[in-house]
């Protein structure tokens, strides 16, 4: 347990001294300033922006930059939808791929577009190189580029006074892009190359089995490029079926630390802009103190509950349950990949989630039921964290009987209109997707399991396509047409129902002229507002899903 201890330290103090200055870079970038990158890559910005034309030139109220919004994620959807409908008459597919059906074409489309990045198949077996490279690798970018640009609209509306136009969505997705994902996405690639994960266009290769001397063949690809922005974009698609479980996409405890430190990097990073762009770094912090919290609070739930439940051998002593977990990365880098992929909206695995203990699927199935709002996924995990700080701060005036501000800004009805889509449209999709599968014909046939744990699988499952994040518990049939019809509608609906909010609270914002900070202003930096949004964000998971959970993990903790 010692060790686990170590390993988690050096994983955090690892994970600020990159996030850190990480933020401050990101803040210069967003912000139109000068970075040491911005020599070799402003031609080939200008050269975007010319390609794109007047509309990269104009500032765009919020209608506009919703529409582009739209328009890009759909040019996005149909790209995919058509590469993965026609590959097997496309070039770069030396296995020989067939298509995809239709069904899952539209749910792997939506999903990627969403950032959700769920998967009903099997990359190595289904796609082939140049839909994993062209479609799916391209939108890891594009889809976390989205989430990035939508945050720092709704900054600009904090630090705005009167304006009704808040930036350029072309702009901000090419500067995201350039400078930021496809930079460290390479640094990335190039640690995980050199521990030996694959990159190649050779999509298989066929070896011999030392003990039986029967051939085998061995899936390959461009695994490197597509994992370093899987996981730096908070997407979590993986390469192979079995994802950062696949030795060819995790084969080290170092690619593993990588790849972790990857999946937090951009979200920390993103907490510390904020508290620069909007020239209050106590902000920032009380967002990072609960986020932190509540990540720790659960790795510890996850990393005890994966120690001590296991199988007892003897009278005294506890294995630690190792089923569902590679030995290489034992329970302690499991329970942090665990943590870490849905606390942000990631989804990436390397261990089976239906092998952990009841309790220990439990807390990963917590925090996305929270909204995936603890550190979160790139951009909309901050700007969902927002959201529930200006929940704490409406109730805290009304409890005081004051108008609520924030940031100088009044906070009044129509924004907290915005606010509760923000907040309650994930968990509202999550129970009624859970409840559209139970109460379907037969739905025992899409199951492997049975009782409370069978219910675990599906609330898993919805929870992860109503929170962005694509993970699965397993044990539930994927690619069925139920399950990528109304699965595909769920992660649409959740992804742009909050964001489409978040611009037009952005809006509302910015119309406004910041208020002076008085004695009587509620303080949102100091420990009594940092504990009661723990409180607020605690309350509303405990109210939305403790029914759902006491008849799926809670039951099956009591019932072994």
């Amino acid at each position: 347990m010692m060790t686990i201890v170590m390993s988690y330290l050096l994983f955090f103090i690892v994970l600020l001294a990159l996030g850190i200055p990480l933020g401050f870079y990101t803040y210069r970038v967003m912000t139109g300033q000068k970075v040491f990158m911005t020599r070799i890559i402003a031609p080939v910005e200008g050269w975007i922006y010319r390609f794109i034309g007047k509309p990269a030139k104009q500032e765009m109220t919020a209608k506009k930059y919703i529409g582009s919004i739209v328009a890009f994620s759909l040019f996005s959807f149909l790209a995919i939808f058509l590469l993965m409908l026609f590959q097997g008459v496309l070039p770069l597919n030396p296995a020989g791929l067939k298509g995809t059906s239709i069904g899952l074409a539209f749910n792997t489309a939506i999903s990627f577009v969403t950032n959700t990045n769920w998967q009903a198949y099997s990359g190595e077996t289904t796609l082939s190189p140049l839909t994993q490279s062209l479609a799916l690798t391209v939108q890891n970018f594009a889809s976390a580029a989205v989430g990035i640009a939508v945050l720092f609209i709704l900054l600009r509306g904090f630090v705005a006074e009167g304006k009704r136009k808040l930036g350029n969505f072309w702009q901000d997705i090419t500067r995201i892009t350039l400078y930021l994902l496809i930079p460290v996405s390479f640094v990335i690639a190039i640690l995980l190359m050199s521990q030996g994960v694959v990159q190649t266009f050779q999509a298989t290769t066929t070896v011999t089995e030392l003990e039986s001397g029967l051939k085998a063949v061995i899936p390959l690809g461009l695994a490197a490029s597509q994992i370093a922005i899987k996981q730096l974009g908070t997407n979590g698609g993986g390469y192979f079926g079995a994802n950062s479980a696949m030795p060819f996409e995790n084969p080290t405890v170092f690619s593993n630390f990588v790849e972790n430190i990857a999946i937090l990097l951009i979200p920390v990073a993103l907490i510390m802009a904020f508290g620069l762009f909007v020239k209050n770094r106590k902000q920032g912090r009380t967002i990072f103190i609960v986020s932190f919290v509540l990540l720790i609070l659960a790795l510890i739930g996850v990393t005890l509950s994966e120690h001590l439940n296991g199988p007892v051998f003897d009278a005294v002593a506890h294995s630690g349950s190792m089923e569902g977990k590679e030995a290489r990365f034992g329970i302690g880098w499991s329970s942090l990949w665990a943590v870490s992929t849905t606390a942000a909206s990631n989804g990436s695995i390397n261990a089976m989630l239906d092998s952990f203990t009841p309790l220990g699927g439990l807390i990963p199935m917590f925090l996305m039921q929270l909204g995936e709002i603890v550190f979160g996924g790139a951009g909309s995990g901050l700007y969902g964290m927002i959201a529930f700080v200006l929940l704490t701060v409406f109730i805290a005036g009304l409890l005081v009987g004051r108008t609520p501000e924030y940031l100088g800004k009044k906070i009044e009805p129509a924004n907290m209109k915005m606010v509760c889509l923000v907040i309650l449209t994930p968990p509202l999709l999550v129970l009624i997707g859970s409840m559209s599968y139970v109460l379907m014909s037969q739905p025992m046939l899409g199951l492997v399991n049975t009782g409370p744990h069978a219910f675990s699988e599906v609330l898993y499952a919805f929870s992860s396509l109503a929170n962005n994040n694509g993970s699965a518990f397993a044990g539930l049939a994927a690619d069925t047409p139920f399950m990528n019809s109304v699965g595909g509608i769920i992660m649409l609906l959740v992804r742009f129902i909050p964001m489409f909010a978040i611009v037009v609270l952005a809006h509302q914002l910015g119309q406004k002229k910041c208020v002076a900070s008085t004695d009587g202003t509620l303080s949102t930096t100091d420990g009594t507002f940092t504990g009661m949004l723990l409180g607020v964000i605690l309350l509303i998971g405990a109210l939305s899903f403790l029914p759902a959970l006491a008849l799926g993990p809670l039951a099956d903790y009591f019932m072994r």
